[in-house]
């Protein structure tokens, strides 16, 4: 519960300072006018989401067991493959952030109304598709769905009161460092997601290796403990993992873990001078 509430709250952050500044800059212009067409990309965005989740939980029963492990595996390894892309993208681009978005905005209202729409869309959007996706393997493989949603769906709520808080100035928190920690949190998460998503392919006979662990701690961290069961809910704990799980595990880490803390740590770049 407790990965998927932040993971919620991390994506619904996001999104929430996304529509914060679009709105603020729109006021700012004086074009309040324009706050419908916004709004209605933005709401797109969200049922897109939302049938997207839906698709993602209902879809597959009626497949067989193969085919759900292989669906299972590749959406797992999709959705770690967009938010380690999340991941790296806000590192990179967080500071100028503001920027980026009110530069689009002029754009859209030089041009057609409904490139105001598009921009609502897009900037919400991305994150929503990211959000269901990355949530629904993270309750798969858990396997405990009204809990995983329940802690998702309360991310998102608290990420909407922060953000709020925000914007209208009300409260105040360093940014940078919540991306960065909860990143590094993501990061570890993705990872046994990964692991999780080799290890469904593995039971569907796409991988080989299944049922020949490379070695067992069940002793030291039994799974039935309470927790053995906390690290199972956050990070995908198995006892037991095949070396294909582990492999993956690992290099994910090894790779990932230095290239994001270079980009989040590094200095903002100079203005040129004049």
């Amino acid at each position: 519960m407790l990965a998927n509430f932040l993971i919620g709250l991390r994506e619904g952050l996001e999104a929430g300072l996304i529509v914060g500044i679009l709105v603020a800059y729109l006021n700012k212009l004086g074009r309040r006018d324009i706050l419908p067409r916004l709004w209605l990309g933005i709401g797109i965005a969200i049922g897109i989401s939302l049938t997207v989740g839906a698709i993602l939980t209902w879809g597959p029963y009626g497949l067989s067991f193969q085919a759900q492990e292989i669906l299972g595996g590749g959406l797992s390894i999709l959705a770690v493959g967009l938010v380690t892309w999340m991941i790296f993208w806000m590192a990179q681009h967080s500071r100028g952030l503001k920027g980026e978005l009110q530069s689009k905005l002029d754009a859209a209202i030089a041009g057609t109304g409904m490139g105001i729409v598009v921009v609502g869309f897009v900037s919400v959007g991305r994150e929503g598709v990211e959000t269901a996706l990355f949530i629904w393997a993270s309750v798969s493989s858990t396997g405990n769905a009204v809990v995983g949603t329940i802690g998702a769906v309360l991310g998102i709520l608290v990420s909407v009161v922060i953000a709020y808080l925000i914007y209208r100035g009300l409260v105040r928190i360093n940014l940078s460092r919540f991306f960065l920690w909860t990143g590094l949190f993501l990061i570890v998460v993705a990872a046994g997601v990964l692991s999780y998503g080799i290890g469904d392919l593995q039971e569907a006979g796409v991988i080989p290796g299944f049922g020949q662990p490379a070695f067992s701690v069940a002793g030291i961290i039994p799974p039935s403990s309470w927790y053995g069961i906390v690290l199972a809910g956050l990070f995908n704990y198995t006892a037991e993992p095949t070396w294909a799980r582990l492999v993956a595990w690992a290099l994910y880490l090894a790779v990932v873990t230095p290239i994001f803390l270079r980009r989040a740590t590094a200095p903002a770049p100079r203005p040129l001078a004049a």
